[in-house]
């Protein structure tokens, strides 16, 4: 939350807007001061109990109650656009809600005396990541018996990666071990323990080594549509547990319904395609599509998840800033082109490629309103406007939401 003091910025934490309350001064800059409340003189009506810690698993957020979470979200994307990108949208954003419990479908555990959980935000101090709810009940009683039957190897171990599909059927581990330890994990040396169907760890190329059970999680599209899908129910997505996937198990298929519904092109050009996500659905809805992703381990998935649908999904592992010379080799002209960069948004030859692709319609998939807003003023300064924009909040009880907006060229947002 933000004050102002003698001409600077204070970014406070643990506080919600409208309180007054006393807060301890922990960094000074000559821009800003960053601050912790400590005691709360005036309450906001929109303030609520949690005996949760805010650092273990970023939960700075958790002591607002839900909703005005979600306004706030809305307000900060609003501020983004109009502060940074100099953009009045000019409609309301809605964020849509999510279920706050046993929201995550991935998470990077640390491993502490045997136990997998957080770190605190900003340190390398373990805590015990059940008490954020963010994961299923089942999730880390399971992690950590796999981690007790794994021997010596669980002493050697600095992280494990774990990996659910929607119906939490499915629970691949991914081990990685201490630099420098001699421990070498090999097939044969472990043995799966009840809620875990798989465990892998790197192997040295670009697929982690499977050690036992499945090396991968499956979503087939009735269960990431909950039952009511928008495309083929032939369409599934496989992925390894370090690959990226979005991580909200409540609202991943709303997410993918709303590129569905924003894409009307018949020919679609996906960046950022991951393993699948987007392009997969499009293709099993009737759409001809390129998926190009630079990450090797994403684009052998995708490439695995493209088979069912080769007439017409072309997978290719490539960085994105060599999407338009990829079109120009397919010779094909897209009607759509799909971006879900990272958190740094696009870069300058990625943000060049997609301006000389020069699609009618354009949606981009965000996860930091900032860098969004940053594009957006780039993307309509070269002749697109904004023709809708929804957001989702696949993070609740801390500052991230996932926000869509759909652009169209030439025509006056």
């Amino acid at each position: 939350m933000i004050a102002r003091h003698d001409g600077r910025i204070v970014f406070v934490s643990g506080a919600v807007p409208g309180e007054r309350v006393r807060a301890r001064v922990e960094r000074v800059t000559k821009q800003a001061i960053w601050a912790e409340a400590v005691e709360i003189a005036e309450a906001s009506p929109d303030r609520r109990q949690t005996s949760v810690d805010p650092a273990c698993g970023g939960l700075t957020y958790a002591h607002i109650a839900y909703a005005r979470q979600l306004a706030i979200k809305a307000d900060i994307i609003e501020d983004a656009f109009r502060r940074l990108g100099r953009i009045t949208i000019g409609r309301v954003v809605t964020v849509m809600a999510s279920p706050e419990a046993g929201y995550r479908l991935r998470a990077r555990l640390h491993v502490h005396e045997g136990r997998a959980g957080f770190f605190r935000e900003g340190s390398h101090t373990w805590c015990d990541g059940a008490a954020t709810a963010q994961l299923l009940p089942e999730t880390l009683p399971a992690v950590d018996a796999q981690i007790a039957a794994l021997g010596k190897i669980a002493g050697e171990l600095e992280a494990v990666t774990v990996a659910e599909n929607v119906a939490a059927s499915e629970r691949v581990l991914h081990l990685e071990v201490k630099q420098g330890s001699n421990v070498t994990v090999r097939d044969g040396q472990i043995a799966l323990v009840p809620g875990v169907t798989g465990v892998t760890a790197d192997g040295g190329g670009h697929r982690p080594l499977p050690l036992a059970g499945s090396a991968t999680v499956t979503d087939a599209a009735r269960d990431l549509f909950a039952g009511d899908s928008p495309v083929s129910l032939l369409a599934a997505w496989t992925r390894h547990a370090p690959a990226f996937f979005q991580g909200n198990r409540y609202l991943t298929g709303a997410l993918v319904r709303r590129v569905l519904e924003w894409v009307s092109a018949d020919a679609v050009i996906d960046l950022y395609a991951g393993v699948g996500l987007f392009s997969v659905a499009l293709a099993a809805r009737g759409a001809r599509v390129m998926a190009i992703e630079g990450d090797r381990l994403a684009a052998a998935d995708l490439s695995s998840n493209a088979k069912a649908w080769r007439a017409r999904l072309n997978a290719i592992c490539a960085p994105v800033e060599s999407a338009a010379s990829s079109a120009r080799r397919a010779g094909t002209t897209f009607g759509a082109c799909i971006v879900d960069p990272p958190r740094s948004g696009l870069s300058p030859e990625a943000l060049a490629q997609v301006l000389s692709l020069r699609t009618p319609e354009l949606i981009y998939v965000s996860c930091d309103p900032a860098t969004l807003a940053r594009d957006a003023a780039k993307l309509i300064a070269d002749g697109y406007a904004i023709d809708g924009i929804e957001a989702l909040d696949l993070f609740p009880n801390t500052p991230h939401v996932e926000t869509v907006v759909r652009f169209v060229r030439g025509v006056r947002s």
